[in-house]
């Protein structure tokens, strides 16, 4: 016997209306990532545009749109992969993207994703109090769509509050667009003998973010920024000698030594974070076989216990490892590396399952931390290419023949793409299946609906990506044009497995950073015994690592978030009061995500940066005085009528 609630779920409608919007999500969000190096988050604009349509069919419910928003998220966070594959063009070694090969790599690395992310749902989503700020804004988006919650009074000014935060933060996103107020902001400036820059990027995205993953994470993220642009930054700088552009010698410090400093950081903070959360891992597991076997044995099992069968997830898991196998020795066929590569293929399989193993938890646990858009997975690509390189090392040492060389960083680069799809896959997982926690719906469907979006993805990424290489290029491929996408992620993945397997990089500036790591943790661990605010070591990492264009906000999120739940505990109905906070907070990122696809597909046709403009670069700096007038305004008025609706209850 298994109970259930009796509301259709897994139909068929909602795999196809899953496979339609990946289609364009995927689509969209492959371009824009190539050209700026960012993707936006598409399950929450999946739930929106799903709630719109099934409506118009009728007879939906709320587990059936969180289906659609299942398939999709997955899809679109697939398309991440985009980080990792054009190395492979820019270091000379495809010249457009093989359909099936391409297509098998997402699908494969993606599955296992999903297989290594369903015992880490008990760890990571039912047993811990990571606040999963995009799976709640995903949540609360369906709750109020389908008036679940408690009071129509309530729930009508929960609707209302969404969506006067969407057109709040669409609008200015459109004022950006039209460059009337400023998108970003940044300054360069000397300190002492070298130079640092301060930078933000006008996101109201952000400040929802920071609203809902709380001051630890916030003050966490804001210490990494600190000790990267106000302490390497000016030192590695000053070391090098100020002259000329001060803002091309700060973004080139930043990108060539910092980040690798944070990914330093991250890696061991990642590899902390896990060993903090083996037992709840373990845990899960037995509590998965448990219940398996329950199941097996006509127990009745609970909606929301009901995962895949964890013999399943294993034979999956094994079985998905015959075809990477066959994949790697078709790629390495016919190349310098061909000769004996066997032995190579089984220790790359068995990289892929121990690393995939941990990528899936320590990416499942960023995105518990600060939402799956906002994790550096290209942190994680970045040690996933180092490992893979290394590996490598140890079977062929490093430099010597070039052919050999050549064919070896194209391995590496090959052998990531795998891992990275597990990353990304494993990223989105968990927060979709915390929206499911949160709306009452059933693991293993949402499990196998993931499948589906990776399926999906993967079947809609390689012509996506073999036509944007036959119209632009990427930036520094051979034979690359003025008009060459940066791809500025695969850029440095390249670079790195190329400087590895040449024996020129820089392992210093990995060291250091884990060095700080080390502090960090250690930090934590004073604060966790003396029962003062935490300092997530990982968040950290994440504030050394990131741009502080996409960053700041988050903190100043996080402080809003602080004062608004202080002023809300003091309310008649303190959680009435506090929800509303989130509403608004999730609406900022409705808002601008679900502007972001417009966007995309408008750049995508037009061809141009920006299509909306209406004003030069003359109007630079009135633009900057705007948006910041404008930003501020926005949000104080926002959170005010936050707590003005909050009078009449």
């Amino acid at each position: 016997m298994q109970k259930g609630s009796g509301l259709r779920e897994l139909t068929i409608r909602s795999v196809v209306l899953g496979g339609v919007i990946t289609l364009l999500f995927t689509a969209a969000n492959v371009y824009l990532g190539l050209r700026v190096g960012l993707t936006f988050a598409t399950s929450i604009p999946a739930a929106v545009i799903s709630m719109a349509l099934l409506r118009l069919v009728g007879n939906s419910n709320i587990l059936e749109n969180n289906i659609v928003q299942t398939i999709a998220s997955a899809a679109g966070t697939l398309s991440a992969i985009i980080f990792v594959l054009p190395g492979l063009i820019m270091v000379g070694w495809w010249q457009g993207f093989p359909y099936w090969t391409t297509a098998t790599v997402c699908a494969l690395g993606g599955t296992l994703g999903v297989m290594f992310s369903v015992p880490l749902r008990r760890a990571l989503v039912t047993g811990s109090d990571l606040p999963y700020p995009e799976g709640v804004a995903a949540a609360e988006v369906l709750k109020v769509g389908f008036g679940s919650a408690e009071g129509k009074e309530e729930n009508a000014k929960g609707l209302r509050m969404i969506i006067v935060g969407s057109l709040t933060s669409a609008g200015y996103a459109l004022l950006a667009a039209m460059r009337l107020a400023a998108s970003d902001i940044a300054v360069a400036f000397r300190v002492g003998s070298g130079a640092s820059a301060a930078s933000t990027s006008l996101s109201m995205a952000l400040i929802g973010v920071g609203h809902l993953v709380g001051l630890s994470v916030g003050v966490a993220m804001l210490v990494g920024m600190l000790i990267a642009w106000a302490g390497l930054v000016p030192f590695l700088t000053a070391m090098h000698g100020v002259s000329g552009d001060v803002g091309a010698l700060v973004n080139t410090t930043f990108r060539s030594e910092v980040r690798f400093i944070g990914a330093g950081t991250i890696g061991v903070a990642a590899l902390w974070s896990l060993l903090r959360i083996l037992g709840p891992i373990a845990k899960g597991i037995r509590a998965a076989m448990a219940a398996s076997k329950a199941r097996q044995a006509g127990a009745e099992l609970e909606l929301t216990e009901r995962d895949l069968p964890i013999g399943v997830v294993g034979g999956t898991t094994l079985a998905l490892l015959v075809p990477i196998a066959g994949l790697l020795w078709v790629f390495s066929s016919g190349t310098a590396i061909a000769s004996g590569i066997g032995p190579v293929i089984l220790g790359t399989l068995v990289y892929v399952l121990v690393i995939g193993v941990i990528i899936a938890s320590v990416c499942g646990y960023m995105a518990g931390l600060i939402g799956a858009s906002n994790s550096p997975v290209s942190g994680v690509g970045i040690l996933a290419v180092l490992g893979a390189s290394l590996l490598l090392v140890v079977v062929y040492g490093h430099g010597g023949d070039p052919a050999q060389t050549k064919a070896l960083v194209a391995y590496a680069i090959f052998t990531t793409g795998i891992v990275f799809s597990i990353a990304t896959i494993s990223n989105d997982n968990l927060q979709d299946l915390k929206t499911g926690q949160l709306v009452g719906a059933t693991p293993w469907r949402q499990q196998l609906a993931l499948v589906y979006g990776v399926i999906f993805g993967s079947l809609v990424i390689p012509p996506v990506l073999d036509l944007l290489n036959k119209a632009f290029g990427f930036a520094g491929a051979p034979g690359a044009g003025d008009h060459a996408l940066a791809a500025p992620q695969a850029a440095l993945i390249s670079a790195l497995a190329k400087g590895v397997l040449g024996g020129d990089i820089n392992w210093s500036l990995i060291g250091w950073g884990a060095l700080l790591g080390v502090g960090t943790i250690v930090l934590d661990e004073v604060l966790r015994k003396t029962g003062k605010m935490r300092l997530p070591p990982l968040c950290v990492g994440m504030g050394i690592y990131l741009p502080m264009a996409l960053t700041l906000l988050i903190p100043v999120g996080a402080v809003i978030s602080h004062y608004y739940d202080r002023w809300a505990d003091g309310h008649t109905n303190p959680d009435f009061a506090k929800r509303m906070g989130v509403l608004a907070a999730t609406g900022l990122i409705v808002g601008e995500s679900l502007f972001g696809v417009a966007f995309a597909g408008i750049v995508a046709g037009s061809g141009t940066d920006t299509p909306l403009a209406v004003v030069g670069a003359s109007f630079e700096k009135p633009g900057i005085v705007i948006g910041l007038l404008v930003f501020v305004g926005t949000i104080a008025v926002l959170y005010r009528y936050a707590r003005r609706t909050c009078r009449t209850c």
